[in-house]
């Protein structure tokens, strides 16, 4: 039984999902997962908290998710992680691509997933419902291009490496939008461009958000900035519900369950068993 640590500070659209795509039925029988969190905060003695707490359980595999792994929060959570010796991967969106290799200096793995792209963090324009849309927009393109199943098969292989007693090859992955088109496996062409399009799109939208929320000033400015980054993401969703209904046309759709073992299965035709 191999245990696995995920901390979760603070929220990106892979959060919620991570434990969710290593044990999507709750049936698996080779891992055990426990999750540690500090809610919304991502501040250094947030994160130093938990993490002591996840380290604390010992595990045979740590994972840390959060925005911005540049961030002092994050960045005290690598520091604990480098001493502790337990594999660990951070799992980040692209503020993270500036410090990767002062992660893998760690000597710990890295997932960063370029789409999964900053909120719209204005009082005047985000409220719980507005984090609701969003979080419900960037779930569905990370799970509908493919980056959320890229993310899935990297840390599957860290674990199936575990278990077989080997000193696991950390990850060093940016998830871009061929990566994960490629991870998603579609038949369509159509689809495959529709997906591409709403990965480049979602990616987008952190860069307009980081300008509405950081460098612009005036609220008439900033909040038509923000609103017009939520809804490039709702149209990005959009996009992957037209991909997958092309795949679904076809009886095309790439599904990976996994096995009460861990091993991760496969099927194409909606009616037949994976394999």
């Amino acid at each position: 039984m191999i245990k696995i640590a995920i901390i979760k500070c603070g929220n990106i659209g892979m959060s919620p999902m991570i434990d969710l795509s290593l044990d999507e039925r709750a049936d698996r029988e080779d891992i055990i997962i426990r999750v540690f969190g500090s809610g919304p905060k991502m501040d250094p003695e947030s994160v130093e908290e938990v993490t002591k707490k996840a380290i604390e359980e010992n595990p045979n595999l740590i994972i840390y998710i959060g925005p911005n792994p540049s961030a002092p929060g994050p960045k005290k959570a690598i520091e604990l992680l480098k001493e502790c010796k337990i594999p660990s991967i951070i799992i980040g969106d692209a503020p993270g691509i500036k410090i990767k290799d002062k992660i893998a200096e760690a000597g710990l793995g890295y997932i960063i997933v370029k789409c999964d792209s900053m909120i719209g963090a204005r009082r005047e324009f985000l409220d719980p419902t507005e984090v609701g849309f969003f979080n419900s927009d960037i779930i569905k393109v990370l799970a509908g291009t493919g980056a959320l199943r890229a993310v899935q098969m990297a840390i599957d292989k860290v674990i199936s490496e575990i278990k077989e007693g080997k000193e696991p090859e950390l990850p060093k992955l940016i998830i871009d939008e061929e990566k994960a088109v490629e991870a998603m496996e579609f038949t369509n062409p159509y689809a495959k461009a529709k997906a591409m399009a709403a990965f480049v799109i979602a990616e987008k939208v952190g860069d307009i958000d980081v300008k509405g929320c950081f460098m612009v000033k005036e609220a008439e400015k900033y909040i038509p900035i923000v609103a017009s980054a939520h809804e490039m993401l709702r149209y990005a969703a959009k996009l992957i519900d037209e991909a997958r209904e092309l795949e679904k046309a076809n009886d095309a759709v790439s599904r990976k369950p996994h096995a009460r073992d861990g091993r991760v299965l496969s099927k194409k035709r909606l009616m037949e068993k994976p394999q």
